[in-house]
Formats: C-alpha cells, sequence, structure tokens
C-alpha cells in the first residue's frame, strides 16, 4: 500500500469533532517525516472520504489546507472544523488537548 493511502485511511479514523497531528499521523506510521504527512494531505484526491481538515500542527495551529497556508483554504479549513464544533481562534485549536484524537498503540 502506498504512503499516502496509509495517511488517507488514518485521517478517516478521526471521528467528527476531533483534530489530530501530522506528528501523530507520522508517529503511527513509524516514521519522523511530518512533513510527508502534510505533502500527501496536501495531494488528497478526495477531500470528503478523506477528512484532511482534521490534522493540524502538533502545537495546535491550523497548518495548511489543499496546498494552501493562508486565505480562503484556510478559511475554508475553520470553517469545516467549526461546522464539527472544533473552534477555532487566531489560527489555533480552542481547547486542543480537549479535541485532541490520540490513536491507539501502533499494532490496532
Amino acid at each position: 500500500m502506498k504512503f499516502s493511502e496509509r495517511v488517507y485511511q488514518l485521517c478517516r479514523r478521526i471521528p467528527k469533532g476531533k483534530i489530530s497531528t501530522y506528528k501523530n499521523i507520522g508517529d503511527k506510521l513509524g516514521i519522523k517525516s511530518y512533513r510527508a504527512v502534510g505533502q500527501a494531505l496536501r495531494k488528497n484526491p478526495s477531500p470528503v472520504s478523506t477528512p484532511c481538515h482534521r490534522v493540524v500542527k502538533s502545537d495546535g495551529k491550523i497548518g495548511g489546507f489543499k496546498g494552501k497556508t493562508s486565505g480562503r483554504g484556510i478559511k475554508e479549513k475553520i470553517k469545516l472544523l467549526g461546522k464539527e464544533g472544533v473552534k477555532v481562534r487566531n489560527s489555533k485549536v480552542v481547547d486542543f488537548e480537549k479535541v485532541l484524537y490520540k490513536f491507539k498503540d501502533i499494532k490496532d
């Protein structure tokens, strides 16, 4: 299975109203190249079935969306998160630890 498909599978497991991080996904896949996770999500062919808007930076900042790091793309990401109950203020997830979805151990 391609790396990007493994990333997409994990994204699909993040429930509505929760977020994960590029680092959490990388750790789950056993890699330290968290930017590679971001690059795979940037090329996400199906944002509807693979909710990549639920992935943010480890410090709670929004990160990128659809290859953009500012402007309309980021506004769209924030809007999608808001529809799911995730609040964002100043481009950062509010109550980050409360809405953070942590994948179970590597074997699940």
